[in-house]
């Protein structure tokens, strides 16, 4: 069947130029260009993704008041708060070469779509319509100004480990995840941890969190911070079918709006001939391939925050103890305009070391965050605009030389064979102390600038044949212990399965990465059920028998699989930390120190406390630990029993994971647009396997609901490009009802991948609608 053709007028181009979408809605951009391909890629992302990246604008730059009324004043001051304030030379050089000039372009091509809006609403997506506003017009700056929406690293980490000691601290060691490196807690000189408050990072959680539309959903009112992280691993070709290098990449975020955070596209021009997928709101790509090399990224978790505590003035809360004397707080006002409201003036405060989240005159102190993020050069993302014009090893590693935010794992491959990982990021020197608790702001812990890049680790060609990342503790055995990097690393288990398949292949596919990018094995299930199958338990312990025969496959029909994720979760996990704590806490203080520990499990507490207690608890547990282990399960594995019943029914023949454990992704604005039909706004429910645990993370939240994940995937076949396999959920374009906005959810939920053409004639041969975009006509 022929493709569908229409066509568009671009202003700026200096050509015509094609935009070709296939079956899976990926669009090709063909254009004279490079600044053109950036143009068209603009003009397309809004063609394709328009509310979704105005929304992303408006929430970066805190302008939602405008559109959806008072409520959200606060959340817009705090936005603001964050905004990159520096020098703009300073900034775009620092991303590399005609960064500036591609944002440019790009921004021309959104503000060029925007335009025929305001000409043809028609052209408007439905959520401006039904909600009566329109988009914006964009301003280049607007790309790098906005950094809030960054993953970054260990602001909470610290604050919960600062109030767990401040309460607790006993237990901050024993029942929080292990630092690693490990290294003594030493509360730093000066810091009086009774002066921070509960809600001391509100105003950052406004800023960096999504807001909620409606009602917030429970794992809203829980956490507000979604377990993220990914999956990375490269293959040389002495390890697959081929003898090419595989590399494969499945980024884990929030798994549960729709549409989803990443696009896939692919831009060619004279000089440039890149696909794979970034941000729809940003130039360029971040994790593909270039018809040379392949790259793909996971975070890194660099500390690149710190919470500073300051002593106020108490006659003038404004100013704050540094060294010696006084210094004043530089004081900004702005106007948030508010939809059906008159404009409100808010006050800006900062330090010297950066925007102010906290004041109590009470205590006369204030609480400010110092964060790399808001230095020049550090939008998220737009690094990549460098290293996707690398051709080798040494140019690609001179563009991670330059990469800032968020710190990432990269691994590479190419057409010549070599693989590598290089871990990138800006770290800041911390002279004095090691980052992992808040610090007094009077000057006594101050940075000393950063690490050069080539101080962080890199591996090239390494004899295994593989490199695989996982957010997991990965800095070599000699790295030097006074580079305070990060103690705040993620469960291994993701990392530990990765290397076990790895670690046997010898002639991997594409095919096989894509069935690990979906592995369901949990390594704690595995090692929790092995530990039991050593106690003293009784023979009629109700569903015991059916978690012992399984085989730790988290599968979506897996009976057993449900059986343990709601004892596991529900049951075991409170009865050890309820009797660890007992062990190191007052009776009486052991329900609050509980609450407090499991709503911080986003940043402090994961498997590896649950594996290490019931591995080795020592005397954690009590005096006699296998006494109490044998107890706890003869107690709480029927109870688990008994709450899937409930859940699932009694017919254990029934019982599947899949039935509890779903995937359901909803538009964010769900709530307000009541006009619209349900079925354009929400993709699922369908059964998931896996748990956030498994190396196909499926993070979820206390009603079983996929919070977190990888809504895209990729697998490369390096030399070979148009074999590469790739998925993108709930579909490619945010077009509410559209063709593609949700076609790819089932496939995806599935564990399946579509290919990822890349020649112009295998592209050709899957077209199905083809877009021409011509100059402006010239004037007379």
């Amino acid at each position: 069947m022929a493709p569908d053709r229409t066509s568009f007028v671009l202003p700026g181009l200096t050509a015509p130029a094609e935009i070709v979408v296939d079956r899976w809605g990926v669009p090709h951009v063909y254009a004279a260009t490079t600044d053109d391909a950036f143009r068209v890629q603009g003009f397309n992302a809004a063609r394709d993704r328009l509310w979704q990246i105005d929304h992303w604008r408006r929430r970066g730059l805190g302008q939602l008041a405008e559109v959806f009324g008072p409520e959200h004043v606060d959340r817009d001051r705090a936005a603001r708060l964050f905004l990159f304030r520096g020098n703009a030379r300073r900034d775009w050089p620092a991303y590399g070469p005609d960064t500036e000039r591609a944002a440019t372009a790009f921004v021309e091509g959104v503000n060029a779509f925007v335009q025929l809006t305001r000409e043809d609403p028609a052209l408007l997506p439905a959520e401006f319509g039904q909600l009566g506003y329109r988009p914006a017009f964009w301003d280049p700056s607007d790309v790098t100004r906005i950094r809030s929406h960054g993953l970054f690293s260990n602001l909470r980490d610290e604050v919960a480990r600062a109030l767990t000691l401040r309460d607790h601290p006993a237990a901050v060691e024993d029942l929080r995840r292990k630092r690693e490196p490990p290294r003594p807690l030493v509360v730093p000189e000066g810091l009086d941890l009774s002066l921070i408050p509960d809600d001391v990072l509100a105003v950052y959680d406004l800023a960096t969190v999504p807001p909620v539309f409606g009602a917030p959903s429970p794992d809203a009112v829980q956490t507000g911070v979604l377990p993220e992280g990914s999956n990375n691993w490269v293959l040389s070709g002495a390890r697959t079918a081929t003898g090419r290098p595989l590399l494969a990449n499945d980024p884990h975020r929030a798994a549960a709006a729709l549409p989803g955070l990443r696009y896939l596209v692919h831009l060619s021009a004279p000089g440039l001939d890149v696909i794979g997928a970034g941000e729809p709101a940003l130039p360029g790509i971040s994790i593909g391939h270039n018809g040379r090399i392949a790259f793909g990224l996971t975070i890194f978790p660099v500390d690149q925050e710190d919470l500073y505590v300051y002593a106020t003035d108490p006659d003038d809360p404004r100013r704050y103890r540094y060294g010696d004397g006084w210094e004043a707080m530089r004081v900004e006002r702005e106007t948030i305009a508010v939809r059906d409201g008159e404009p409100v003036e808010v006050e800006l405060l900062f330090t010297r070391h950066g925007p102010v989240i906290r004041t109590d005159p009470a205590t006369s102190t204030a609480f400010a965050v110092r964060a790399a993020w808001l230095e020049p050069g550090m939008a998220p993302y737009l690094g990549s605009m460098d290293y996707v014009r690398a051709r080798d090893w040494d140019e690609f590693l001179a563009a991670m030389g330059r990469w800032g935010a968020p710190p990432e794992n990269q691994v590479y491959a190419d057409t010549d064979g070599t693989i590598g990982w290089k871990a990138g990021g800006r770290t800041p020197r911390r002279p004095n102390w090691d980052g992992t608790l808040p610090v007094p702001g009077d000057g006594r812990y101050e940075w000393a600038g950063f690490l050069d890049a080539d101080e962080l680790p890199v591996t090239v060609d390494p004899p295994s044949g593989f490199v695989a990342t996982a957010n997991e503790m990965n800095l070599p055995a000699d790295f030097p212990p006074d580079r305070h990097v990060s103690y705040d690393w993620s469960a291994p288990y993701r990392r530990q399965r990765i290397d076990e398949v790895l670690g046997g292949t010898t002639a991997a596919t594409l095919q096989d990465a894509v069935a690990l990018q979906n592995d369901v094995l949990s390594v704690p299930a595995r090692r929790i059920l092995a530990r039991i199958r050593g106690l003293p338990l009784p023979d009629d312990v109700d569903g015991l028998d059916l978690l012992l025969g399984w085989d730790a496959e988290l599968r979506a029909d897996s009976a057993a699989a449900a059986l343990f994720e709601v004892w596991y979760r529900r049951h075991l996990r409170p009865a050890l930390l309820r009797q660890a704590l007992a062990q190191v806490v007052d009776p009486g203080a052991v329900p609050a120190a509980a609450a407090r520990i499991a709503g911080q499990e986003d940043v402090l507490a994961d498997a590896r406390v649950d594996v290490e207690l019931v591995e080795d608890p020592g005397d954690r547990l009590g005096a006699d630990p296998e006494q109490f282990l044998a107890g706890v399960v003869a107690t709480t594995v029927p109870a688990a029993v008994a709450e899937v019943e409930r859940l699932l029914g009694p017919d254990r023949a029934r019982w599947a994971w899949g039935r509890l454990h779903v995937a359901r992704m909803a538009h964010p604005l769900a709530a307000l647009l009541t006009g619209l039909p349900e079925d354009r706004l929400v993709a699922g429910p369908l059964p998931r396997g896996g748990s956030g645990d498994t190396v196909g993370n499926t993070a979820y939240g206390p009603d079983f609901v996929q919070t977190a994940g990888a809504t895209f995937r990729i697998a490369v076949d390096v030399g070979d490009w148009d074999e590469s396999l790739a998925m993108n959920a709930p579909g490619q374009s945010g077009r509410l009802g559209a063709p593609h906005a949700t076609d790819l959810f089932g496939p995806w939920a599935r564990g399946e991948a579509f290919p990822l053409r890349y020649s112009r004639e295998q592209v050709d041969a899957v077209s199905e609608l083809r877009i021409t975009v011509h100059p402006s006509p010239p004037t007379a």
